[in-house]
Parts: C-alpha cells; structure tokens; sequence
C-alpha cells in the first residue's frame, strides 16, 4: 500500500462519486476504480457500497477514512516539520493547551524553553479533545488540559487538582460568601467551552448533577475570556479554575467555594510508548519543579 492509495481512497470517500473525484486527481476513472478495487483488496473489506445512485461508506470504511486522514495529516506535518527544522537548525517541539491553564505556571515553562537555542516551539490553544488528535497526528508533542480521554495511544498524567471557585459580576447577593452548590444554583450559570464537547461545561453540569440539583444555563461561550465578560455584563455566574482569579477583569468578583472537594485536574497529555526526545526530557524537567512548587504553595 502506497500512501497515494490513501490519498485516492480519501479524495473519494469525500466525493462518493468516482467522475468528481477522478477530475480533482486529474485521472481518469477507469485506473481510479482499480485503485480503489486493489486497495480494498489489500486491506480485504469493502470500503464502499455502490449501487446506482453511487457511493457510500461501509462501517468498514468510515474506520478506514478516519485513520487513513489522520496517516495523511501526520505525514503533512512530519514534511513541514522536517523542512522548519532544516531550514532554522533547531528542533520543532508542539505544545497545546487549554485557556484556563495558561494562568498559572505554564508560561514559565514556555519561557524558559524559549531560551534554549536549539528549540522553536509552536503554541497552540486547543481543547483536551482536540489535544490528543493533534498528538496522534503529530502536530504537538505534549498537551495540558483538564479531561480525562481514554486512548491507547496517549498517556495522560494528572499534574495536580486544582479548586474550583465562582466568578460573579461585582454587587452580586453572593459576593463576599462562601456558597454551597445549592447556594449557586438559584441564579443563571454560564458555561464553557459550548464546543466540542465533553468539556469543562459537562464538568461543571455533573458536579451540580451529582447533587440532585438542576440549574439554569443561560449562556455557553466557547472561550473563558468570553465567559467572564459575561459575567461582568451581569448574564450569570461562572465556576472557573482557582488560577483564573489573577487574570484581574473589571467586573467580576471571585469568591471560594464551601465544598472544598470541588476541584478540576490540570492534565498533562503525551504520545504512549514514544522515547523522550531531548526537548521533551528538557520540558520534563522544568514540569517537574513548577508542578513542585504548585502542590508546595510556591509560586515563582
């Protein structure tokens, strides 16, 4: 199998009709239709039913596309990354994250690898979701968000739990109060991220779930930032990660919560079974003392 195979069968699976198709690749049908007969051989399942009205997927070949894109994308990345470095001399090394850990000590870490001359790093502002098809994919190299995902070929390391706490807009009844769950519930809740979901939203609907309590959710926004000029528009409240609350927004009031149980992981996601590369050894080590200093109540 040659990774033009995969491209054929990808361009396709997207058209479902072998004309269009076969003019986007600039072929002719007739050699396309063997591609896909010979790659559906070598994998042995039919990827595609046809019938008169066209094509379309099997199960089999739904599976097929999603890890045959994903092959593609990594090899995409692999090409540029390879030039990027060819052409600076130093290595790429990814990073993606979620909004609500970057308030603590997660720029310390971009900081200092910045500093190293032998390393271009490349940010990017994704969802735990999110992060662990970009590390499939290759596009980075260690994620932190906040979910738990279950994949083989991701490990997951939970940093440290982290409490949870309110965002209210200022004169708000509660302000200057340490509310209960119960408490929270009798005024408008706003969520976040809306999209792609499981999120930080689902979190924070379970805990009120778990509680047999119902609330009122009259906003999602898909960014924090969004949320908590919400909240200073006086829409609703928020729950946010306790790191949040140095981001100082006019408006908004953070206050502690009575359950103190109440809090969300910080969550460091990396390729399973994959040695450490130097600059991963190196983000390692500074990891190791900021997650220290975090659990110890030292702060740089």
């Amino acid at each position: 199998m040659e990774l033009r195979h995969l491209r054929y069968f990808c361009i396709v699976a997207e058209e479902l009709n072998l004309t269009c198709a076969a003019e986007r690749l600039h072929i002719s049908q007739p050699p396309l239709s063997r591609q896909i007969k010979q790659l559906e051989q070598e994998v042995g399942a039919e990827l595609f039913e046809r019938s008169t009205r066209g094509l379309r997927l099997t199960p089999a070949g739904v599976f097929f596309q999603q890890h045959a894109l994903q092959i593609l994308e990594k090899v995409e990345v692999t090409i540029d990354g390879t030039r990027r470095m060819a052409r600076s001399k130093r290595m790429l090394f990814g990073i993606g994250f979620v909004p609500s850990v970057f308030y603590g000590q997660l720029p310390i870490m971009v900081r200092d690898l910045r500093q190293k001359d032998n390393v271009e790093l490349s940010l990017a502002e994704l969802t735990t979701v999110q992060q662990i098809q970009a590390l499939k994919a290759g596009r980075i190299d260690i994620g932190f968000g906040r979910l738990r995902i279950d994949d083989p070929d991701v490990e997951q390391e939970i940093l440290f739990n982290e409490p949870l706490i309110a965002a209210l807009p200022n004169g708000h009844p509660l302000e200057g109060t340490t509310p209960s769950c119960e408490d929270l519930a009798h005024y408008p809740l706003i969520l976040f991220p809306s999209k792609p979901r499981p999120s930080m939203a689902d979190m924070v609907l379970g805990i009120f779930r778990r509680q047999g309590l119902k609330v009122e959710v009259v906003q999602e926004a898909n960014e924090l930032q969004t949320a908590l000029s919400l909240v200073a528009s006086g829409i609703g409240i928020t729950l946010v990660p306790e790191q949040v609350k140095r981001v100082q927004r006019d408006g908004v009031t953070y206050i502690p919560l009575k359950d103190k149980s109440l809090v969300t992981p910080v969550i460091c996601s990396r390729r399973r079974g994959e040695p450490p590369s130097l600059m991963m050894q190196e983000a390692n080590a500074i990891l190791e003392v900021l997650v220290e200093n975090r659990r110890s109540g030292r702060y740089p």
